[in-house]
């Protein structure tokens, strides 16, 4: 099946087709790295590794060059350290290190360039100067500003028009603007803020601009995919298409892909609501995985609500599917894996994650329930792949099914789907007369879980916590 991916510039589900099939060309905004990461920004993360798993297999590794910055100069981040009473540098190289490790902890693969807009001042005053020459932007009172009115089809990305943008308030009105849709390129710092020497005096790009140059000096003037949020399409994403295009005459991107919002209740994330969970914070209770999992139940385009009991369900799904991998120890699996075509064509039909994960559910109920060898080593083997692709089943079996780390054991909103799991391997043990392995386990019950288990004469037991 070929590769099918929903562009929101036209509206439409189309067959991607790279520039150059040698060098598929991908890029996604990244963090601005001032706080921890919430599952918000966690989701496209994981959705675009997903992409990048998806387009490496169908173009080859070396095929795909994948592009996702690290915006480490910002207002945020200096009102951050302002806060904390930390040094910029000390701000964001914290931040930067805590994302890189909880990202990883989802499973997701690191780009093959990550940028930091620091390290690419040259390339964003040269753009401007080229704006600037081209009649796209002027400067004003220390600013640079780009010059909405010079491209006639600004807007088109979001399909809001200029007087629209305005009356909606989305924009900063400022006296030194020619028009109040004009956005900054270039503006002004003082002394206690970060800057860098300019033809316009010291100061720091805008956000928008970071964007635009490094995708340019890493992926070209034109490239195949860009990627992010769809908090991102207006402004950020609209004005990376004004900046680009204007200052290099020729298309920026060939389809852009957004993710849906993540609410949690039904409601946006906030403190006050007490519903804002952080990657940071959720993994001191559930496996990386299983936070993966939850963000891959629905298709990316849609809106996630999120939940602690979507959480425990996207454990007890791992565990079904570990268990089938488990109970496959003894099976070899084959070189062939047409078993995870059904996974490929599902991914292929723009990132339909709810239907690659049910096929991999498929795969292990054929694993659990075929008598033919033959059959149970091709559903391994395109389990296993299909894992690969979707960055799910990565550990070893028998080590996951023993973690202790479970979401409901550790804030107590439910039983534990982990506690279940073993209980049922003991009662199986016991079955099995396998007495060794049976106490093993209720030891490992009470020391790891607090859990206490009693057997009933007809053979069944019961569990409680101490």
């Amino acid at each position: 099946m070929a590769l099918a991916l929903y562009d929101t510039l036209s509206r439409g589900k189309q067959r991607f087709e790279p520039i150059d099939p040698g060098k598929v060309r991908l890029y996604v905004c990244g963090p601005t790295v001032y706080d921890y990461a919430h599952i918000g920004n966690a989701r496209p993360v994981v959705v675009f590794d997903v992409l990048y798993r998806l387009l490496r297999h169908l173009y080859g590794e070396g095929a795909v060059r994948y592009v996702r910055n690290i915006t480490d100069v910002d207002d945020k981040i200096i009102e951050a350290a302002r806060a904390s009473g930390e040094p910029i540098e000390a701000v964001t190289e914290h931040y930067t290190k805590v994302f890189h490790d909880d990202m990883a902890a989802l499973g997701a693969l690191p780009p093959d360039v990550e940028p930091r807009a620091t390290g690419h001042i040259a390339e964003m005053i040269a753009m401007i100067e080229r704006l600037i020459e081209k009649g796209h932007a002027y400067a004003a009172e220390g600013h640079v500003l780009f010059s909405v009115a010079t491209m006639p089809d600004y807007g088109r990305l979001s399909r809001h028009g200029r007087d629209e943008l305005v009356a909606g308030a989305r924009v900063e009105i400022a006296p030194y603007k020619r028009d109040p849709a004009d956005f900054v390129l270039w503006k002004p710092s003082d002394a206690d803020q970060p800057g860098w020497a300019s033809p316009w005096g010291r100061g720091r790009p805008g956000w928008h601009l970071e964007c635009s140059a490094m995708s340019k000096k890493h992926l070209g003037e034109t490239f195949d995919i860009h990627g992010g949020g769809q908090d991102l399409i207006f402004p950020h994403h609209e004005n990376e298409i004004a900046q680009s295009t204007c200052a290099h005459g020729k298309p920026f991107v060939g389809l852009w892909m957004h993710n849906g919002y993540v609410t949690v209740g039904g409601e946006k994330m906030s403190k006050s609501l007490g519903n804002f969970h952080t990657v940071h914070d959720l993994l001191e209770h559930a496996p990386g995985e299983a936070i993966r999992l939850s963000l891959l139940a629905a298709q990316y385009r849609q809106p996630l609500d999120f939940s602690l009991d979507g959480l425990d369900r996207a454990r007890a799904a791992l565990d079904r599917l570990y268990t089938a991998l488990s109970g496959a120890r003894d099976v070899a699996p084959t070189d062939d894996i047409a078993g995870a075509e059904p996974v490929v064509d599902a991914l292929s039909d723009d990132l339909n994650t709810p239907k690659a994960l049910a096929e991999m559910h498929a795969l292990a109920g054929t694993l659990n329930r075929s008598e033919s060898a033959t059959e149970r080593a091709r559903a391994k083997a395109g389990l296993l792949f299909a894992g690969g692709l979707m960055g799910l089943i990565q550990k070893d079996p028998d080590v996951w099914r023993r973690n202790p780390v479970n979401f409901r054991d550790r804030v107590e909103t439910g039983e534990p789907t982990i506690v279940e799991t073993l209980v049922a391997e003991r009662s199986r043990a016991r079955s099995e007369k396998n007495f060794a392995e049976a106490d093993r386990i209720r030891d490992e019950l009470m020391s790891t879980h607090n859990v206490v288990v009693e057997d009933r004469p007809d053979g069944s037991s019961e569990w409680r916590r101490a």
